[in-house]
């Protein structure tokens, strides 16, 4: 008896399913420990507290929303390719492809490179487009 096994693509998900978790804990890291009326981390209103951040705090909470935004994409291409019965390697390729894209994407938001960020957002989009087109025949 064969049993599935979880591929390359489908880790990917998981992975992609965590970053905006990531980019939640990188624009709160360091204000943990400081106290609420020192500006620190507000875990009673946490969307209040991440509206009022500015510079790379923003910029990683903006990473975070969309990262969000860019997941079910991600997730129905998967999906999709894999009940089209893409070849696995090229979409297990392409999805490793998407989450490295994703990773500098979140990297190049933080430090504020946006004509850069926005290059490595559209090739991030190509990959996705690609993985969903990647069992049609």
């Amino acid at each position: 008896m064969q049993y599935p096994h979880f591929t390359v693509a489908y880790w990917c998900v998981l992975v992609a399913a965590l970053l905006p978790i990531v980019c939640a804990g990188l624009a709160k890291s360091g204000r943990f420990h400081v106290p609420r009326r020192e500006g620190g981390y507000d875990n009673v209103n946490p969307r209040e507290w991440l509206a009022r951040q500015t510079d790379w705090r923003a910029r990683a909470n903006a990473a975070q929303a969309n990262s969000f935004e860019a997941l079910p994409f991600f997730i129905g291409a998967v999906i999709i390719a894999h009940q089209l019965g893409a070849h696995q390697t090229r979409l297990d390729v392409l999805a490793f492809l998407f989450i490295v894209l994703r990773m500098l994407y979140i990297m190049m938001y933080v430090a504020g490179m946006g004509t850069a960020r926005s290059v490595v957002w559209t090739l991030g989009l190509a990959s996705n487009i690609a993985i969903l087109l990647i069992g049609y025949r």
